[in-house]
């Protein structure tokens, strides 16, 4: 990060900001009646090593977008998850639907850059954030349009993020010490996401019967990566599990 720092301080991003796309709305997005699937382009992962060799942003998200995707998560984390801000930038060019910016973010400037490669929201980890960090960058993301989506693992960092009003809350069933995967986890937590907020259940969805038993517990929104990554057709697997009976009864 340091050394896009010194290429792109703060008032070059400021005024790459100015030229860039206007962002899109990712919570109306997610506000609207039915069941929303982020699907992520995630080409690794530390738990799993590489998922996907041909990965194509540009073709990942156009497939994605067709197949009925609501919004887009981009990996731009390099040493762990291969990512990068080129394919963030490929993949919003390449839809309609809002992208959001997965990586680990505890900067306002990291804000700013991706907010200049025409991301529309992006993700905040509590478990890595103080109280303070949170706000600020909360506050950051609105300033530029940005709303976004705020994980939580535990009961306490739920109410951390509740205190600092973020409205888009992602539960992830993953624990991030272990890397296990329970999805008891969201259903434990969404007893205590109020009816305002969106809530939006990450990681370990691998079915439509996951999907409609997270919904019936109050979820409207996934985050799915993995298990649509290794898929041989991504795109007729994000479809497939929209149109699954037990998703849309």
């Amino acid at each position: 990060m340091e050394k896009r720092r010194r290429l792109h301080p703060l008032p070059v991003l400021r005024m790459a900001v100015k030229q860039a796309s206007p962002a899109r709305d990712i919570e109306t997005v997610l506000r609207r009646p039915g069941l929303h699937i982020i699907a992520e382009l995630k080409k690794a992962s530390p738990s799993r090593g590489l998922l996907r060799s041909d990965f194509d942003a540009k073709a990942l998200a156009t497939a994605f977008a067709g197949a009925g995707a609501a919004a887009l998560s981009v990996l731009t984390e390099e040493e762990f998850f291969q990512g990068s801000l080129a394919n963030l930038r490929a993949a919003r060019a390449a839809v309609e639907v809002p992208v959001l910016r997965k990586d680990f973010l505890f900067d306002p400037w990291q804000i700013w850059e991706a907010r200049s490669v025409d991301a529309d929201s992006f993700l905040l980890i509590a478990a890595i954030l103080s109280d303070a960090e949170l706000s600020e960058l909360l506050a950051t993301g609105r300033e530029l349009g940005m709303e976004p989506l705020v994980e939580v693992h535990t009961h306490d960092e739920l109410q951390r993020v509740l205190r600092a009003r973020a409205r888009l809350i992602g539960v992830n069933n993953r624990d991030l010490r272990t890397f296990n995967v329970c999805l008891e986890t969201s259903l434990e937590l969404i007893r205590e996401i109020p009816r305002d907020c969106v809530a939006v259940s990450e990681s370990g969805l691998h079915s439509a019967s996951d999907m409609a038993r997270l919904r019936d517990a109050g979820f409207s929104a996934f985050l799915i990566g993995e298990s649509l990554m290794q898929a041989s057709d991504p795109g007729a697997a994000l479809r497939a599990l929209l149109t699954a009976p037990a998703a849309v009864e």
